[in-house]
């Protein structure tokens, strides 16, 4: 990218932000001029006031408008906020721009510097006083170390503690608890054990849980919170954050009284030249406007920023509900968890080559009332939770209230969860109409992507969503070999009525849950409308595909390999036609193909099915001829497919392949996943 040397000759306004900047300049400068009377604004605050301004005295925007963002990190006090009257329109955007071959990051983060060497029970520690954290203005549960995150003081340092007894037992599932029995000598009674909490994993979520207490002869720790699901015995759970498991370099621990923040530096780590940063701020920006007003904020351009340092954490309780417990966790997806960028009535705006990075929350957020936005060539990663929202829970009455239409295309959205396990990667709730083509998913503890927030069949309005080309993998079992430790997910998971969404040229592949529902196609409560067809799933644990239950959904033309446990699921009867399999490759090593309520109300023709190992095949409790006795797969043939290379991932299909039998048509995944590098990378 170079900088146009005439932009006046096109109308285009430019101004410059810069760390040696000064909010007193004209801002049209890209650096100081050696007399020092101008030069580049000092904060991207000035930038938005130069432009307001600019429309205030000629009544609109004579042309479009660029602010350069010189490198650095603009440390925030409080989040960047847009506003209708920042908005551009169609001819005249307004642009937030890198500066070419530069590489700012907006954060809302901290820097801590004024550490000391402080050794204590033979533990090479580093410590710093905040005042700040002492007088109960400031506390934190992440730290970034010359930009890496580091780990809080966490027991086992590896691995899981697993629940081995309950003693409160509520009728229903979904009712949870404050208190369990642990094995003996997995917790002490730590003199600091009041700072930490228990993490603990149930069913398909995590619930954060602060210790009030634990009683070593009864093997018993109880809770501030609840767990939001009824806990199981073996359920996997980890301490984190007390003083006297800081026990391994790359630890740390904050003490809330003294405001004391300890450190165990890597061995190669220098006390003077290191960069430590803390969050400070919830969200880096928000974008307000008010759709029911029609007052959009649009035509807004950001180009090759960061935005780095956010948490987020549970609001204290009110002292007058102190006495009923609250809930440690959400119910699914980590969904009250905000972005680390917001959005709220926006229109026609772009996010493009930018990284969102070293976050608590989600990455970005596009919530009420916004539409026709894009987020083009991404990087989203160091997650406390998950990728991208868009979206609500809830269904807006008002058409300018919903959200709809949006564009995620060659984005990668990695490594998330770290906080909140049970986010997700890319997440649509109430919403219509968005594109999801061309963006890798990885490395994420729960599902790769989730759409719909509607369970059965009541109104939803998460239809005609387009999903293509997208690379999403390693979902519940990270490539660190860490996981899994949830269950009921997928590569892709759905939810409700979705009439007129479709899936297809996507390749799924690595996906575990650690009790039940490593899925690569989910089909999940009421989903309805959609189809599925030249998908590429392997390597899964519990099945290819798979349907709770559902209506009228198309799974054709795809491809189910190597699921670990049985290769295709259909969970419950119902007397509605269920879905439709057909033309589809599925290739496996178990004696269960398909596994759950055979009712027959469900189509199965034109598919290919192979054994490795030739040994028979089982749909439900039916052998294969049984099953083709009661009407399914009467055009369909057991026959090796002939795949160039399947046990190393090449699903090529060679010449003479018995597919072409079934009318399988072969697909074309060598374009799955970003077309275009982010060749943005942050300088620090």
């Amino acid at each position: 990218m170079s900088i146009d040397v005439n932009p006046e000759a096109r109308g285009e306004t430019i101004f410059y932000v810069s760390p040696e900047g000064n909010d007193a300049w004209s801002g049209h400068l890209p650096s100081p001029d050696p007399s020092g009377a101008d030069g580049p604004f000092a904060t991207l605050q000035q930038a938005q006031r130069a432009v307001r301004k600019m429309k205030w005295e000629k009544g609109q925007l004579p042309g479009p408008v660029t602010v350069y963002v010189r490198k650095g990190i603009y440390f925030l006090k409080e989040p960047l906020v847009f506003t209708p009257e920042d908005s551009g329109v169609e001819t005249a955007p307004v642009a937030y721009v890198a500066y070419p071959g530069e590489h700012p990051i907006l954060s809302g983060g901290q820097p801590i510097t004024n550490w000391q060497r402080a050794t204590t029970d033979g533990r090479p520690l580093w410590m710093a006083v905040l005042p700040e954290v002492a007088e109960g203005k400031w506390f934190f549960r992440q730290l970034w170390v010359n930009g890496q995150r580091r780990q809080r003081a966490r027991h086992p340092n590896y691995g899981y503690l697993r629940v081995a007894e309950l003693l409160d037992h509520p009728e229903q599932w979904f009712e949870g608890q404050s208190r369990f029995r642990f094995h003996e000598g997995d917790l002490k009674a730590w003199p600091t054990a009041s700072a930490a909490e228990i993490v603990v994993m149930n069913r398909w979520v995590e619930s954060r849980l602060p210790i009030a207490s634990i009683d070593e002869a009864e093997r018993v720790v109880c809770c501030h919170r609840r767990s939001v699901f009824r806990l199981d015995p073996d359920d996997p759970y980890y301490v984190e954050h007390a003083f006297e498991v800081l026990d391994m370099p790359g630890e740390w621990f904050l003490d809330r009284e003294s405001g004391k923040l300890y450190y165990w530096p890597l061995p190669y780590e220098d006390l003077n030249q290191v960069q430590i940063i803390a969050p400070v701020l919830t969200q880096v920006m928000r974008m307000e406007g008010e759709p029911r007003k029609d007052g959009w904020v649009e035509y807004l351009v950001f180009r090759g920023l960061s935005f780095a340092h956010t948490e987020w954490y549970f609001p204290p309780e009110p002292q007058e509900q102190q006495s009923e417990k609250s809930i440690g966790g959400f119910p699914q997806a980590a969904v009250g968890v905000p972005g680390a960028v917001y959005g709220e009535g926006i229109r026609h705006c772009v996010f493009e080559d930018c990284t969102i990075a070293h976050v608590g929350t989600y990455g970005l957020e596009l919530g009420r009332g916004c539409r026709n936005n894009r987020i083009l060539g991404c990087e989203i990663t160091d997650l406390g939770a998950g990728g991208v929202k868009i979206g609500e829970t809830v269904i807006r009455e008002d058409a300018d209230e919903q959200t709809y239409g949006n564009e995620i295309s060659d984005c990668r959205i990695y490594d998330g969860g770290h906080v909140f396990h049970s986010a997700v990667g890319i997440w649509i709730g109430q919403s219509y109409g968005n594109r999801l083509v061309h963006n890798e998913v990885a490395d994420f503890y729960y599902t790769g992507i989730s759409i719909g927030w509607t369970w059965g069949y009541d109104r939803s309005l998460a239809g005609s969503n387009l999903v293509a080309f997208n690379h999403v993998h390693h979902i519940g079992i990270r490539r660190n070999g860490e996981g899994p430790i949830l269950s009921d997910m997928g590569g892709i998971y759905t939810l409700g009525i979705q009439e007129g969404t479709v899936i297809h040229h996507n390749l799924w592949h690595d996906i575990a849950g650690i009790r039940y529902g490593g899925w690569g196609i989910y089909f999940d409560e009421g989903s309805t409308g959609i189809t599925a067809e030249n998908n590429l799933v392997y390597n899964t644990t519990h099945g290819g595909f798979h349907q709770h239950y559902g209506r009228a959904n198309v799974v054709r033309n795809n491809v189910f390999a190597y699921a670990r446990d049985h290769q295709l699921q259909a969970s419950r009867a119902e007397t509605h036609l269920r879905f439709q399999f057909e033309r589809n490759i599925v290739l496996g090593r178990s004696e269960q193909w398909l596994a759950g309520e055979v009712d027959f109300n469900f189509v199965f023709d034109h598919n290919l099915y192979w054994r490795e190992d030739e040994g028979p095949i089982r749909f439900g409790h039916l052998t294969w001829d049984e099953w083709r006795a009661r009407g399914m797969d009467e055009h369909s043939i057991l026959a090796d497919p002939k795949f160039r290379d399947p046990k190393h991932g090449d699903f090529y299909l060679q010449p003479g392949s018995p597919a072409e039998q079934i009318g399988f048509q072969p697909f074309d995944l060598s374009s799955v996943g970003p077309r275009i590098q982010n060749h943005h990378k942050p300088d620090q």
